[in-house]
């Protein structure tokens, strides 16, 4: 898989695609019970990151400022509707990686958010995105998370993940994958969005 890397550091796979919604019978299947997860704070920023590694999938969650979304839009020369739109959105960098000896694979649209009220939502897709761009006349496929993605043994992928929350908001994430055609869902409890601006000192 081809693999990105902007100036900052924070890389994007190239990966997308489609197929049918598994999530409601995986969420019959398996109990949506939180995997141990590894929670850091960045000691320059105060941001968050969450990190869990459960039966062959590896998957990191960062904290993005929307300033710093603005800015990685921005520099690329997108025009503002497209800027304001994602930052508008919670955003994490994601890094999801195949820490198994098998192929692996998951599927966003699959993926839930689950807010205070305990309500499901789904979380924005890189089709969605690549097409609502394209109706706005620009063509532009980097930096969102592959939607539809199958990683073969040590294989990763980088990029954004969108939640339609505003800054500070806090949710649970419903995430699913598979494992040499075994369905997997967990959950990872009290993600939280990063704030419009940092602390003062």
């Amino acid at each position: 898989m081809r693999q990105y890397t902007d100036a900052r550091g924070l890389g994007f796979g190239s990966a997308v695609g489609g197929g049918a919604s598994l999530i409601g019978a995986l969420l019959f299947c398996w109990p949506l019970a939180a995997a141990e997860v590894q929670r850091t704070v960045n000691p320059d920023t105060g941001l968050l990151t969450w990190k869990v590694e459960d039966r062959g999938l590896s998957l990191e969650l960062i904290q993005l400022q929307p300033d710093f979304v603005r800015a990685t839009y921005s520099a690329r020369g997108l025009p503002s509707a497209v800027t304001e739109q994602v930052a508008g959105f919670c955003v994490f960098g994601t890094i999801a990686r195949n820490t198994s000896n098998a192929r692996v694979s998951y599927r966003v649209a699959d993926w839930r958010y689950v807010t205070p009220d305990g309500k499901q939502h789904r979380l924005k897709t890189k089709t969605e995105w690549v097409d609502e761009w394209r109706r706005l006349g620009v063509k532009f496929a980097w930096s969102i998370l592959p939607d539809d993605q199958a990683f073969e043994v040590g294989d990763w992928s980088q990029g954004f993940t969108t939640v339609d929350l505003p800054p500070e908001s806090s949710f649970d994430l419903v995430y699913s994958w598979r494992v040499q055609g075994d369905s997997h869902v967990r959950t990872i409890e009290d993600l939280s969005c990063a704030p419009e601006t940092l602390p003062v000192e």
